[in-house]
C-alpha cells in the first residue's frame, strides 16, 4: 500500500503531466504565516498537513527533493528543509517547539520575501526556477508590490495562497500589476484548505506556473 506522501506525489505527477511540466526541475519553497490569527491552524494540524502537501510537490519538482521553509509574523525565520525522511511532526519539532522562532505576532511580509530572494539569488545561485508557495490568512502589507516588482527579473515565481475569510484585496490585484518584465505572481483563495482535495489543490497551485516559465524563458530570466 502506498503511503500518503507517495499518493500525493502520484497526484502531483499527474498534474505536472497535464500541464506539460513533467520534464521540469525547480527549487521549491514554502513561506508560512505564523501571525496570531493562524494559531488555531497550527494547533489543529492544518499547517502540518500543508507542509506535507507541498512537500509532495518538492519531491517531484525539486532538484534535491527537499522543501525550503520559512515562517513569519512581524519577524521571520528560515527553518531546516522538510524532506521525506523527516516530515513527520515537522511543525511541532521545527516550529512550535522552537524557542528561537517569533510566533503569533502581526504579519509583515516584505522582510521574509527579501530573505527568500536573498537565498535564491545571492546565497544559492542556480539556473533552476523557484516555485515559492506563500501561505497567508489576510491583511497583507501593500508594500509587497514593490518587492514583487523588483523580483520580476529573478527566476522566482510567487504563488500566494490566501486561506480563511479575511480581506485579500492586495493579493487579488497581483495579476494586474504593471511595470514588470513578466507576471511573476499569482493568487488563489481557498477558504478551507483542510477540506480541499489534493488533486484540486495541485491543479490550483500549478495553474499559472507554466505561463510564467514560458514568459521567463522568452525574456531570458530562465535559460532554456
Amino acid at each position: 500500500m502506498l503511503s500518503p506522501i507517495d499518493l500525493r506525489k502520484n497526484l502531483v505527477q499527474i498534474t505536472l503531466e497535464k500541464k506539460q511540466l513533467s520534464h521540469l526541475s525547480a527549487r521549491v519553497g514554502l513561506v508560512l504565516d505564523i501571525s496570531g490569527s493562524m494559531r488555531h491552524l497550527y494547533d489543529d494540524g492544518t499547517v502540518q498537513e500543508v507542509v506535507e502537501r507541498i512537500l509532495a510537490v518538492a519531491c517531484k519538482f525539486d532538484d534535491n527533493g527537499s522543501l525550503d521553509v520559512w515562517v513569519y509574523d512581524n519577524e521571520f525565520s528560515r527553518l531546516a528543509p522538510a524532506t521525506e525522511a523527516d516530515f513527520d511532526n515537522y511543525v511541532q519539532k521545527e516550529i512550535l517547539r522552537n524557542r528561537h522562532i517569533h510566533k503569533f505576532g502581526y504579519n509583515d511580509e516584505p522582510p521574509v520575501m527579501k530573505d527568500v530572494i536573498r537565498k535564491y539569488t545571492k546565497e544559492e545561485v542556480s539556473s533552476l526556477p523557484v516555485f515559492l508557495v506563500f501561505i497567508n490568512d489576510g491583511g497583507v502589507s501593500k508594500t509587497i508590490k514593490k518587492v514583487i516588482s523588483e523580483s520580476a527579473v529573478h527566476p522566482i515565481f510567487w504563488q500566494f495562497v490566501g486561506i480563511g475569510y479575511s480581506d485579500f484585496s492586495v493579493l487579488k490585484k497581483l495579476d494586474t500589476m504593471e511595470g514588470r518584465i513578466v507576471d511573476n505572481a499569482n493568487f488563489i483563495h481557498i477558504e478551507d484548505i483542510a477540506s480541499i482535495t489534493d488533486e484540486t489543490l495541485y491543479n490550483l497551485l500549478l495553474n499559472e506556473f507554466p505561463q510564467w516559465i514560458k514568459a521567463a524563458t522568452e525574456q531570458r530570466i530562465l535559460r532554456a
